[in-house]
């Protein structure tokens, strides 16, 4: 189906033919009308599926049609859970507003900039904010912000934002925010935090599910490779080597690992970079554009790169050290085969990883053959399991026995 049912202004269909977009993904086609009708959207839809443009086309066209005169006041909060997503969906909005009769400011807001710039910006007058959550509080906080005017209030990633604490967050923000309001959720996963945090954004929120994930894994060659730890670096320089894979996404577990195998990998002759939450913004930025265009062909990173980053044509994605969640496998695995396009996934099994690669295989729908690479293959015997003390019941009263006592006293 082409974008003309979706009742979108030409200026809007014309940013969309400009931007190559012919026909709206499932998760569009779905709600923007819901937007347009002004109902509450609560949409689960896995990353990548296009979720961004499906409350920025209905937020711009909504906003075209009672554009207000005078100073902009700020008509939209968008939340999302990283910098990077920060970004990328304020230009979203630019390029997808580009030929309206007036196109709208927009502001991003984000650690790691000036925040004196930021709320300059705002001061001089805005009609969308896009922030993560703990800028914006500061900017709360200083009470420079005036969100008396607000319509929409979007949540984007929302199941990475409980990740990042976010819940104990929400109330200062709503805090802030007019009771009326139009509010949209954005989530890959639905577990049971959300549905804590939706009841308290909105009571009558219409749910939208897309499944898509087995059609997204299908495109992609997932493969575990056992390997004993110390040699898992060797391997990768080996696999880089013989195989002809143009932008390689390496996961790591924490930010030091990031950046020395980085510089281990540049010393070999690799072009190689890190990237994590501890580089400054402008590092940030252009190590990120390096990737994208091919300056650098390997990029080691921690799981803030596994939601909204928006790269195309990424190879291969390596589960360098294995996620933690189950969950986040499934995310950093589809940053490879986006917009149809195949791509290959490769886990590094070690003795100690087995039992928990065991359980993400089983939450995400997959059973992978276990492989080895000569001169590479798994050594030594799994560590034994060692059963520990049965844990010892302490003095303090467990809240179990505080909720007896009072319902007998009751």
């Amino acid at each position: 189906m082409p974008f003309s049912p979706l009742k979108l202004s030409q200026p809007i269909k014309q940013a969309l033919d400009k931007s190559g977009f012919t026909k709206p993904t499932p998760i569009q086609e779905k709600v923007i009308p819901l937007v347009l009708s002004g109902q509450d959207v609560l949409a689960r839809a896995q990353t990548g599926s296009g979720k961004s443009a499906s409350f920025v086309l209905p937020l711009l066209e909504l906003w075209s049609q009672n554009i207000p005169e005078g100073k902009s006041k700020i008509k939209a909060l968008v939340l999302t859970p990283t910098r990077e997503l920060t970004i990328q969906v304020a230009q979203t909005f630019k390029t997808f507003g580009e030929f309206l009769s007036k196109q709208p400011k927009i502001v991003s807001v984000i650690g790691g900039e000036s925040i004196g710039d930021q709320l300059y910006d705002i001061q001089q007058g805005c009609d969308v904010v896009v922030a993560t959550s703990g800028r914006l509080i500061d900017i709360l906080n200083k009470k420079q912000i005036n969100l008396s005017k607000l319509e929409f209030f979007v949540l984007d990633e929302a199941d990475k934002m409980l990740d990042l604490g976010f819940s104990e967050e929400l109330d200062i923000i709503l805090e802030a925010l007019p009771d009326k309001r139009q509010n949209l959720l954005f989530s890959a996963t639905y577990p049971p935090k959300m549905q804590e945090i939706a009841s308290r954004i909105t009571q009558d929120a219409i749910e939208i599910t897309i499944e898509e994930e087995r059609q997204t894994v299908d495109n992609i060659q997932q493969r575990a490779i056992e390997v004993n730890r110390e040699n898992r670096g060797p391997l990768l320089r080996h696999l880089l080597t013989e195989n002809d894979w143009e932008l390689v996404l390496v996961f790591m577990a924490n930010r030091r690992a990031t950046d020395n195998i980085a510089a281990k990998f540049r010393k070999h002759g690799f072009k190689a970079e890190s990237f994590h939450g501890s580089l400054d913004q402008e590092d940030r930025n252009d190590t990120l554009n390096a990737f994208k265009s091919r300056k650098i062909h390997i990029l080691f990173a921690t799981d803030i790169a596994a939601r909204g980053l928006d790269i195309d044509n990424i190879s291969c994605v390596v589960n360098f050290d294995l996620p933690r969640s189950p969950a986040d496998y499934i995310h950093r695995i589809g940053r490879t085969a986006r917009a149809g396009k195949s791509g290959v996934a490769l886990s590094f099994v070690g003795h100690e990883d087995s039992d928990h690669f065991k359980l993400i295989e089983k939450r995400s729908d997959v059973k992978l053959e276990r492989e080895e690479i000569e001169g590479f293959e798994l050594m030594g015997d799994a560590p034994k399991k060692v059963k520990g003390k049965a844990p010892v019941k302490g003095k303090r009263k467990s809240k179990k026995d505080k909720a007896r006592e009072k319902a007998l006293k009751g």
